[in-house]
Protein backbone atom coordinates (compact mmCIF):
# COMPACT_ATOMS: atom_id res chain seq x y z
CA UNK A 1 0.00 0.00 0.00
CA UNK A 2 1.55 3.62 -0.70
CA UNK A 3 0.59 6.83 -0.61
CA UNK A 4 1.80 10.00 -1.80
CA UNK A 5 1.62 13.52 0.05
CA UNK A 6 2.96 16.50 -1.58
CA UNK A 7 4.12 19.75 -1.15
CA UNK A 8 1.85 22.78 -1.25
CA UNK A 9 2.46 24.96 -4.52
CA UNK A 10 5.52 22.71 -5.79
CA UNK A 11 6.05 22.10 -9.07
CA UNK A 12 6.97 18.33 -10.43
CA UNK A 13 10.08 19.99 -11.61
CA UNK A 14 11.64 21.23 -8.66
CA UNK A 15 10.05 18.85 -5.57
CA UNK A 16 11.91 15.93 -3.95
CA UNK A 17 10.11 12.87 -3.75
CA UNK A 18 10.89 10.94 -0.16
CA UNK A 19 10.33 7.06 -0.18
CA UNK A 20 9.42 6.09 3.24
CA UNK A 21 8.87 2.04 3.70
CA UNK A 22 6.70 1.97 6.85
CA UNK A 23 5.10 -0.48 9.25
CA UNK A 24 1.68 -0.88 8.72
CA UNK A 25 0.49 0.48 12.17
CA UNK A 26 1.88 3.84 11.70
CA UNK A 27 -0.73 4.78 8.63
CA UNK A 28 -2.54 6.92 10.52
CA UNK A 29 0.10 8.98 12.77
CA UNK A 30 2.59 8.59 9.17
CA UNK A 31 0.13 10.33 6.75
CA UNK A 32 -0.57 13.34 9.16
CA UNK A 33 2.75 14.14 9.78
CA UNK A 34 3.51 13.67 5.85
CA UNK A 35 1.39 15.99 5.68
CA UNK A 36 3.00 18.33 8.05
CA UNK A 37 6.05 17.51 6.33
CA UNK A 38 5.43 18.76 3.13
CA UNK A 39 3.87 21.91 4.42
CA UNK A 40 7.00 23.23 6.50
CA UNK A 41 8.91 21.87 3.81
CA UNK A 42 7.60 23.17 -0.03
CA UNK A 43 8.63 21.70 -2.84
CA UNK A 44 8.96 18.09 -1.01
CA UNK A 45 6.96 15.14 -1.57
CA UNK A 46 6.25 11.90 0.60
CA UNK A 47 5.69 8.69 -0.92
CA UNK A 48 4.71 6.15 1.54
CA UNK A 49 4.55 2.19 1.71
CA UNK A 50 2.71 0.65 4.49
CA UNK A 51 3.11 -3.10 5.28
CA UNK A 52 4.45 -5.35 7.94
CA UNK A 53 7.99 -4.55 8.93
CA UNK A 54 9.03 -8.14 8.12
CA UNK A 55 7.70 -7.38 4.57
CA UNK A 56 9.46 -4.20 4.01
CA UNK A 57 12.76 -5.18 5.49
CA UNK A 58 12.51 -8.23 3.10
CA UNK A 59 12.19 -5.58 0.10
CA UNK A 60 15.17 -3.82 1.21
CA UNK A 61 17.03 -6.54 1.09
CA UNK A 62 16.01 -7.71 -2.15
CA UNK A 63 17.32 -4.38 -3.66
CA UNK A 64 14.03 -2.21 -3.30
CA UNK A 65 14.96 1.79 -3.14
CA UNK A 66 13.81 3.99 -0.08
CA UNK A 67 14.70 6.62 1.42
CA UNK A 68 13.34 6.21 5.23
CA UNK A 69 12.80 2.96 6.76
CA UNK A 70 10.74 2.90 9.95
CA UNK A 71 10.13 -0.47 11.78
CA UNK A 72 7.56 -1.97 14.11
CA UNK A 73 10.56 -3.47 15.84
CA UNK A 74 14.14 -4.01 16.12
CA UNK A 75 14.07 -7.30 14.88
CA UNK A 76 13.56 -6.44 11.50
CA UNK A 77 15.59 -2.81 11.08
CA UNK A 78 18.53 -4.97 12.79
CA UNK A 79 17.93 -7.19 9.34
CA UNK A 80 18.38 -3.91 7.53
CA UNK A 81 21.30 -3.10 9.18
CA UNK A 82 22.95 -6.25 9.36
CA UNK A 83 22.52 -6.24 5.13
CA UNK A 84 24.99 -2.75 5.32
CA UNK A 85 21.86 -0.88 4.23
CA UNK A 86 21.82 1.81 6.74
CA UNK A 87 23.40 5.15 6.38
CA UNK A 88 23.51 5.86 10.22
CA UNK A 89 22.29 4.22 13.64
CA UNK A 90 18.66 3.63 13.79
CA UNK A 91 16.61 5.59 16.27
CA UNK A 92 13.67 4.69 18.68
CA UNK A 93 10.63 7.42 18.56
CA UNK A 94 8.11 5.40 19.63
CA UNK A 95 6.97 2.12 21.24
CA UNK A 96 2.98 0.14 21.19
CA UNK A 97 1.08 -2.64 23.19
CA UNK A 98 -1.13 -5.37 21.97
CA UNK A 99 -4.91 -5.02 23.31
CA UNK A 100 -7.58 -6.91 22.24
CA UNK A 101 -10.16 -5.86 20.11
CA UNK A 102 -13.65 -7.40 19.57
CA UNK A 103 -17.28 -6.49 18.09
CA UNK A 104 -18.82 -2.96 19.15
CA UNK A 105 -20.31 -3.62 22.78
CA UNK A 106 -18.37 -6.77 23.26
CA UNK A 107 -21.40 -9.48 22.28
CA UNK A 108 -19.17 -12.50 22.95
CA UNK A 109 -17.99 -11.13 26.54
CA UNK A 110 -14.09 -11.57 26.09
CA UNK A 111 -12.60 -9.97 29.63
CA UNK A 112 -8.94 -11.48 29.41
CA UNK A 113 -6.42 -12.88 27.16
CA UNK A 114 -7.59 -16.47 28.84
CA UNK A 115 -10.79 -15.75 27.02
CA UNK A 116 -9.54 -16.23 23.99
CA UNK A 117 -9.14 -19.68 23.84
CA UNK A 118 -13.03 -20.15 24.43
CA UNK A 119 -14.16 -23.01 22.37
CA UNK A 120 -16.43 -21.39 19.47
CA UNK A 121 -14.57 -18.02 19.52
CA UNK A 122 -12.83 -17.11 16.17
CA UNK A 123 -9.68 -15.23 17.24
CA UNK A 124 -7.17 -13.62 14.65
CA UNK A 125 -3.60 -12.78 15.02
CA UNK A 126 -0.66 -11.50 12.70
CA UNK A 127 1.72 -14.33 11.61
CA UNK A 128 5.15 -14.47 14.00
CA UNK A 129 7.42 -13.34 11.37
CA UNK A 130 5.42 -9.52 12.00
CA UNK A 131 6.29 -7.49 15.25
CA UNK A 132 2.62 -7.82 16.25
CA UNK A 133 2.60 -11.98 16.07
CA UNK A 134 6.11 -11.80 18.00
CA UNK A 135 4.31 -9.88 20.59
CA UNK A 136 1.72 -12.26 21.06
CA UNK A 137 3.49 -15.47 21.07
CA UNK A 138 5.53 -13.72 23.70
CA UNK A 139 2.18 -12.72 25.85
CA UNK A 140 1.41 -16.63 25.21
CA UNK A 141 4.67 -17.66 26.82
CA UNK A 142 4.27 -15.55 29.48
CA UNK A 143 0.20 -16.13 30.26
CA UNK A 144 1.06 -19.94 29.79
CA UNK A 145 -1.90 -19.86 27.23
CA UNK A 146 -1.87 -21.38 23.58
CA UNK A 147 -3.95 -19.67 21.38
CA UNK A 148 -6.08 -21.65 18.13
CA UNK A 149 -6.67 -18.63 15.82
CA UNK A 150 -8.51 -19.24 12.96
CA UNK A 151 -6.06 -17.25 10.45
CA UNK A 152 -1.93 -15.59 10.74
CA UNK A 153 -2.28 -12.14 8.73
CA UNK A 154 0.68 -10.80 7.24
CA UNK A 155 0.15 -7.09 8.74
CA UNK A 156 -1.63 -5.43 11.71
CA UNK A 157 -4.32 -3.91 9.56
CA UNK A 158 -5.13 -7.06 8.02
CA UNK A 159 -6.48 -8.67 11.64
CA UNK A 160 -8.32 -5.35 12.48
CA UNK A 161 -10.06 -5.51 9.44
CA UNK A 162 -10.86 -9.67 10.03
CA UNK A 163 -12.54 -8.16 13.21
CA UNK A 164 -14.20 -4.65 11.82
CA UNK A 165 -15.64 -7.04 8.93
CA UNK A 166 -17.18 -9.39 11.00
CA UNK A 167 -14.94 -12.28 9.39
CA UNK A 168 -13.39 -12.72 13.18
CA UNK A 169 -14.83 -12.16 16.91
CA UNK A 170 -11.65 -11.19 18.43
CA UNK A 171 -8.10 -10.03 17.35
CA UNK A 172 -5.02 -8.79 18.83
CA UNK A 173 -4.20 -5.68 17.75
CA UNK A 174 -2.00 -2.67 18.80
CA UNK A 175 -3.76 0.09 20.92
CA UNK A 176 -3.16 2.73 18.15
CA UNK A 177 -4.96 0.27 15.88
CA UNK A 178 -8.16 0.07 18.09
CA UNK A 179 -8.13 3.67 18.86
CA UNK A 180 -7.91 4.34 14.93
CA UNK A 181 -11.13 2.28 13.98
CA UNK A 182 -13.05 4.37 17.21
CA UNK A 183 -16.19 2.62 17.10
CA UNK A 184 -15.55 0.22 14.87
CA UNK A 185 -14.91 -1.82 17.60
CA UNK A 186 -14.04 -2.73 21.67
CA UNK A 187 -11.04 -2.90 23.18
CA UNK A 188 -10.27 -4.80 25.79
CA UNK A 189 -6.90 -4.20 27.46
CA UNK A 190 -4.94 -7.20 29.52
CA UNK A 191 -2.57 -6.98 31.99
CA UNK A 192 -0.13 -9.80 30.13
CA UNK A 193 0.61 -7.40 26.96
CA UNK A 194 3.10 -4.93 29.05
CA UNK A 195 5.49 -8.12 29.28
CA UNK A 196 5.65 -7.35 24.96
CA UNK A 197 6.26 -3.69 24.44
CA UNK A 198 7.36 -3.28 20.77
CA UNK A 199 10.22 -0.61 20.26
CA UNK A 200 9.57 1.29 16.89
CA UNK A 201 13.02 2.49 15.11
CA UNK A 202 13.52 4.91 12.27
CA UNK A 203 16.90 5.51 10.49
CA UNK A 204 18.05 7.01 6.93
CA UNK A 205 19.48 4.34 3.86
CA UNK A 206 22.58 4.26 2.91
CA UNK A 207 21.06 4.62 -0.79
CA UNK A 208 19.09 7.58 -0.55
CA UNK A 209 18.50 9.44 -3.42
CA UNK A 210 17.60 12.46 -1.10
CA UNK A 211 19.96 11.56 2.00
CA UNK A 212 19.27 15.40 3.52
CA UNK A 213 15.49 15.57 3.07
CA UNK A 214 15.07 11.73 4.47
CA UNK A 215 17.47 12.98 7.81
CA UNK A 216 15.06 16.40 7.89
CA UNK A 217 12.20 13.58 7.45
CA UNK A 218 13.37 11.86 10.92
CA UNK A 219 14.18 14.65 12.75
CA UNK A 220 10.62 15.68 12.30
CA UNK A 221 9.62 11.84 13.03
CA UNK A 222 11.80 12.45 16.44
CA UNK A 223 11.19 16.02 17.23
CA UNK A 224 7.99 17.82 19.49
CA UNK A 225 5.52 17.67 15.90
CA UNK A 226 6.48 14.30 15.29
CA UNK A 227 6.22 12.70 18.66
CA UNK A 228 2.65 14.99 19.27
CA UNK A 229 1.04 13.29 16.54
CA UNK A 230 2.39 9.93 17.33
CA UNK A 231 1.34 10.91 21.29
CA UNK A 232 -2.25 11.64 19.84
CA UNK A 233 -2.18 8.39 17.84
CA UNK A 234 -1.91 6.43 20.94
CA UNK A 235 1.60 5.59 20.53
CA UNK A 236 4.22 5.74 23.96
CA UNK A 237 7.26 7.00 24.04
CA UNK A 238 10.62 4.96 23.10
Amino acid sequence: MACVVSGCGSSSGSSQTLVVFAAASLKNAFTELGERFTAANPGSEVEFSFAGSSELATQLQQGARADVFASADTRNMDRVAAAGLLAADPVNFASNTLTIVVAPDNPKGVTSFRDLTTPGLSVVVCAPQVPCGAATEKVEQAAGVELDPVSEESQVTDVLGKVTTGQADAGLVYVTDARGAGDQVTSVPFPEAAGAVNTYPIAVLEDSANPELARRFLDFVTGETGQKVLGDAGFSMP
